[in-house]
């Protein structure tokens, strides 16, 4: 990082952004070990470094009825988050995903002509909703940063010049237990399957989800004698009741690597669970207004994003009213099966998958192009 970079203003609103930006942190570290890092962010940032403003866990909010109920502290969050960015005056400011709320901080960023350069890392995913919002970005961002091949092209063919180094979940490093720990931590037995159970991150999916998870576990269990459950569960999210035959895991990676099949509400986890080959039935469901304005509003034919970069279907998906208990257990049936045709099929079409998300090095690519705006040679 150049000498003129001293300090960051960087912000990201979810678990998954925290992790991303304090990996992008730590890489920015390697060039400029002396640079200064502030933001709004959660747990992980704070390790790599970075002086938290605003925790995740006031910010975390998803769904049009989840964000006006909670209006009145998000507008107070923006406000802080403006008049520290005054104060620090930050060489450079790094918004990751969270849209909502880092678009309108964009806008505010601009009007407060300081001249600093905005990078947006994770883009908002304008491609299925809000293809409008295009015009905010070419207005106030500087340096966009994709992490989807088919993003960018979607993006650079529309005027916003972006750049594309590699998916992060390529070199997700995260401690994993060893296997017998695994199965003696949870008492499980290595010859019978294990379901994975990976609900949401935010605690408005958990109250949709959890009751439709644990009523098609209790299928399951009829239907295969023997079958092991365990569930992954965030810090800031609350799950009740859990019965004592579902065990809990904190590590999203040691539940994919030795769980047989995965129910998981849509998001990035899906992809996390493409790339340990863990065969999924991808499922959301949501408030009815938020219901209506996805239908009103949605451009895409998938809700997963491993359906989406491989631009067919090849992991069953289920939404709203088709996301019940009947539904989930037809699905998920199939995949318990280690021999089963459509098992071996799915994990064949992930190898593919996993071509199109780029090389390891990732997070030292973006840095670069963050200093230098351009990829390594």
């Amino acid at each position: 990082m150049t000498s003129k970079i001293n300090t960051v203003f960087i912000v990201a609103g979810e678990p998954s952004g925290d992790i991303h930006a304090a990996k992008l942190v730590s890489a920015l570290k390697v060039i400029s070990p002396k640079t200064k890092f502030f933001g709004n962010g959660g747990d992980k940032m704070a390790e790599s470094g970075v002086e938290i403003i605003h925790h995740i866990n006031d910010l975390s909010v998803m769904g049009f009825i989840e964000v006006v109920k909670h209006l009145p502290r998000l507008l107070h969050i923006m406000k802080n988050t403006l008049s520290a960015i005054k104060n620090i005056k930050p060489d450079r400011i790094i918004l990751v995903d969270y849209p909502g709320f880092n678009l309108r901080l964009a806008k505010k960023i601009k009007k407060l002509k300081m001249d600093i350069p905005v990078t947006y890392f994770i883009l908002p995913q304008l491609w299925a909703w809000k293809e409008s919002r295009i015009k905010i970005m070419k207005k106030t961002i500087d340096q966009s940063i994709s992490i989807f091949p088919f993003e960018a092209e979607w993006f650079n063919s529309r005027g916003l010049d972006t750049f594309y180094a590699g998916h992060p979940f390529i070199e997700k490093n995260y401690d994993l237990d060893d296997k017998t720990k695994f199965f003696n931590k949870h008492n499980f037995k290595q010859d019978r399957p294990i379901i994975v159970l990976l609900p949401g991150s935010r605690q408005q999916e958990i109250d949709f989800h959890w009751p439709i998870f644990l009523k098609t576990v209790a299928i399951l269990n009829k239907k295969t004698p023997g079958v092991q459950t365990i569930v992954v569960k965030y810090n800031n999210v609350t799950l009740n009741p859990v019965p004592a035959h579902i065990k809990i895991e904190v590590s999203m990676r040691s539940a994919m690597k030795y769980g047989t099949a995965a129910i998981s509400s849509s998001g990035t986890a899906t992809l996390e669970c493409a790339l340990e080959n863990l065969p999924t039935v991808v499922c959301y469901k949501m408030s009815y207004i938020n219901w209506i304005l996805f239908n009103f509003f949605g451009k895409v034919k998938y809700i997963s994003i491993v359906n989406l970069i491989a631009n067919k279907r090849i992991i069953p998906e289920l939404i709203q009213h088709k996301m019940n208990p009947d539904n989930l257990t037809k699905k998920i049936l199939p995949y318990l099966d280690i021999k089963s045709n459509k098992r071996k099929a799915t994990i064949k079409k992930y190898k593919k998958l996993r071509k199109k998300l780029g090389s390891t090095g990732v997070f030292d690519r973006i840095a670069n192009i963050i200093v230098n705006g351009e990829l390594p040679n």
